[in-house]
């Protein structure tokens, strides 16, 4: 169950219908699975439209993103380093996201946001290895879609008990997950393949 604090601030939030959604997940003191989930809430009882909703978790998980990326962009590791924990940016969570960014590269922007542990950190060596912010964004946007659309529709099955998303969701995550790997081992299946035929001609 949500803390009492984390309750009464979605309330509040709530107040101010979808721009009340996006605020929650720009300031992500809350995680985005849950303000989400209350999103869904918000719309099974008529007080905001699924258009809305989705629109405001796009945007406002953007946002959120855009903040870490301009953070690592112009503040870099030593800025993290020093005041991560103010961002619940652990240490060992941004470590993940620069071994990730290092190896696997921009493609990751999009597939690490369903991976547990370095989702929330990934946006930071992005900034810091200086990505192009047009493609630094697509790939924000074109992962934010499915993520918000997942949590407003568990949100709106649970009505009620939208405070108990975090239950629920694992059972919908782990094919996320699993499809986020499989896209991430396809595109490298892809990448590779034309250099070894390349390898191939030249021998």
């Amino acid at each position: 169950m949500l803390q009492e604090w984390a309750v009464e601030l979605l309330q509040m939030l709530g107040e101010y219908g979808f721009i009340g959604i996006a605020v929650g997940l720009m300031i992500e003191v809350i995680p985005s699975e849950i303000v989400l989930g209350y999103g869904g809430y918000l719309i099974a009882g008529g007080k905001i439209t699924f258009f809305q909703a989705l629109i405001a978790g796009i945007f406002g998980g953007t946002m959120a993103q855009l903040f870490l990326y301009w953070l690592g962009m112009y503040g870099g590791r030593p800025f993290f380093d020093r005041y991560g924990k103010f961002l619940f940016i652990q240490s060992k969570h941004l470590n993940a996201a620069e071994s990730w960014f290092m190896r696997h590269g921009t493609v990751v922007i999009f597939t690490a946001r369903f991976i547990p542990v370095i989702r929330h950190a990934i946006s930071i060596p992005a900034g810091i290895a200086r990505m192009p912010f047009y493609q630094f964004t697509t790939l924000t946007v074109a992962a934010m879609i499915p993520w918000t659309v997942l949590f407003l529709l568990i949100g709106i099955e649970l009505e009620n008990h939208w405070d108990e998303i975090g239950k629920h969701a694992s059972a919908y995550l782990k094919p996320l997950i699993g499809a986020a790997l499989a896209v991430l081992l396809l595109y490298f299946l892809l990448k590779k393949w034309p250099l070894k035929r390349m390898s191939k001609n030249e021998k």
